[in-house]
């Protein structure tokens, strides 16, 4: 059970969030934190990540990191995750809608906690979209710059990215 998420209402399923999302707000964003720990308790990591993207859709509500780095630091070895990495740089890459800029730079930030936490040999970058696109993934230090101010209290142990604080652990082409 992931420590930094609520305990789960045994009557969350998929279809949980949806009558929230028009609404949004904190009820949106505590429906989405309780889907993802049934998800991950449910044994669907990838679906309990999403739903940690779908949280920080609230621009009045903290980013869900260190939920996000806990999952990251606990994943199971038998199910499918997908590459958080990659995922986080096309949603940051591609965002649009609703609070677009807080979006992408919690998507950034979620990217960097990604790229750290995990081995990059079996979480690698999209070299392809960064080569394609001329993709620029800004730094740690100027993401951290560009995060609200509501996600200080969310942030990890900033020492946790001490090999990205000044320049990505990766470099911008793979």
């Amino acid at each position: 059970m992931n420590p930094f998420l609520p305990k789960i209402n045994l009557s969350v399923g998929p279809g949980y969030t949806i009558a929230l999302r028009e609404e949004g707000g904190h009820r949106f964003h505590q429906a989405c934190l309780e889907l993802s720990h049934f998800y991950w308790i449910d044994g669907k990591p990838a679906q309990a990540i999403l739903q940690l993207n779908k949280a920080s859709m609230v621009a009045d509500s903290p980013a869900p990191f260190k939920a996000l780095c806990w999952y990251l630091e606990n994943l199971p070895k038998n199910r499918f995750v997908g590459n958080p990495v990659r995922h986080f740089q096309h949603l940051a890459s591609r965002i649009s809608g609703v609070n677009t800029e807080m979006r992408r730079w919690r998507a950034w930030a979620s990217f960097h906690l990604a790229e750290t936490i995990l081995p990059s040999a079996d979480f690698p970058r999209d070299t392809k979209q960064i080569q394609n696109e001329g993709l620029v993934i800004p730094t740690i230090s100027e993401t951290l710059k560009k995060l609200p101010a509501i996600d200080s209290s969310s942030l990890p142990d900033l020492s946790l990215l001490g090999n990205v604080a000044s320049v990505s652990a990766h470099s911008s082409t793979g």
